[in-house]
């Protein structure tokens, strides 16, 4: 892979010093290739009226206009702050409807519009940083003679097709169906985007090993561990969704019924290989958070045991400070009865009987109608 830049690079002549110095220069010149798209501007690939193949790079897309208007053939990848205007104003200056990218910004992650002459998806870029994942839209517009790519400056995508853009174009047949080469170029987009979003997936799969390490820790604070669990749970689901509508564009373009892709069915099984893909990525997330469903039930019965044990020694001390609060409770009533009774007469003992029986029954069933009013009383059935 290192020898296709290195022979565009490569100048002519005889001296071995000469050569030396091209192969530094082809390394410069990939090194500089990988940084464009990160940075705001504009990177066209394009295939002249004279059959060349020819790179250009600008500020803008009016200094790419005068090149893809002219074109054959071309791939153009813009970097914009706002998708919304900047990417509907860029689209409408390329030839495309006005309503194509606030059409494709609607949908949940991604969407597909196919408008006949022209055909336009929106794509999820993820991108995890620590416990938090964030989706950013790719937009992909499709017209009769050229692809084009937009995103934000956030999403570092199309890097490693950038730096071999120029050679792939070039090997394309001039005779090639129009439809054939924007499906294949198409395929190699898609595939990166994909295989950048798959390498999110060895973030997230880093930060469940540091949580089972954290989980072997019984010093470890359990709501801190809840927590980092549920968030770990969140960006799987979330990372989930994005592989899911991933998946359904996929979908929509592996029979080739937009008019802009192609029939031919060899090239229509890349596409079938990509949604594969993409269905063992959704495989191996399903199973990570099984793996992490399976961490938060370990973690409550871990936390259940504990009130168990807890449950079980204030049970302890009741059941002790009931034993010696009847232990105290019965010879200091007789004792108070019988200190009250001593040298009463017979009808001041027996009015003392009724209060003391009458008070007692109120009392109790005051007691009674408060707990009931206010507490559930189990039954037996419970």
């Amino acid at each position: 892979m290192q020898r296709k830049p290195r022979k565009i690079a490569m100048p002519k002549g005889p001296d071995d010093q000469d050569a030396d110095n091209a192969q530094k220069n082809a390394i410069d010149t990939n090194q500089e290739i990988s940084g464009e798209l990160d940075t705001l501007g504009a990177i066209a690939i394009a295939v002249n009226s004279e059959g060349r193949t020819v790179r250009v790079q600008g500020a803008s897309v009016d200094e790419l206009l005068p090149i893809l208007h002219d074109a054959r053939f071309a791939w153009a990848n813009f970097v914009v702050s706002d998708l919304g205007a900047e990417g509907t104003e860029l689209a409408t200056k390329l030839g495309f409807s006005s309503s194509l990218v606030p059409t494709l910004l609607r949908g949940y992650y991604s969407s597909l519009e196919d408008k006949g002459t022209e055909l336009g998806m929106m794509l999820p870029a993820v991108i995890v940083q620590g416990l938090e994942l964030k989706s950013y839209p790719l937009l992909i517009l499709v017209r009769k003679d050229l692809i084009v790519t937009i995103h934000s400056r956030e999403v570092k995508r199309l890097v490693q097709f950038s730096k071999y853009a120029e050679h792939f174009v070039k090997r394309l047949p001039l005779t090639q169906k129009m439809e054939d080469k924007l499906t294949l170029v198409l395929a190699r987009i898609l595939d990166e985007n994909n295989a950048r979003n798959f390498d999110q997936l060895r973030e997230i799969e880093e930060k469940v090993d540091e949580m089972s390490q954290l989980m072997l820790d019984p010093t470890s604070p359990r709501l801190e561990i809840a927590k980092r669990i549920y968030q770990m749970k969140h960006t799987l689901i979330t990372y989930l969704n994005t592989l899911w509508r991933t998946l359904d564009v996929l979908h929509s373009l592996r029979y080739g019924d937009a008019d802009l892709i192609s029939d031919d069915p060899k090239i229509l099984a890349q596409v079938g290989l990509l949604g594969d893909d993409v269905a063992r990525q959704i495989g191996l997330s399903e199973h990570m958070s099984s793996v992490l469903a399976g961490g938060l039930e370990v973690l409550q019965a871990i936390y259940n045991n504990q009130l168990q044990i807890i449950n079980n020694r204030m049970s302890y001390i009741i059941t002790w400070l009931t034993i010696l609060g009847t232990a105290v409770l019965v010879p200091n009533t007789l004792a108070t009865i019988v200190g009250s009774v001593m040298g009463m007469e017979l009808p001041l003992l027996t009015w003392y009987m009724i209060v003391l029986t009458f008070s007692t029954l109120a009392a109790t069933y005051l007691a009674y109608w408060w707990v009931k009013r206010w507490v559930r009383i189990p039954t037996r059935t419970d």
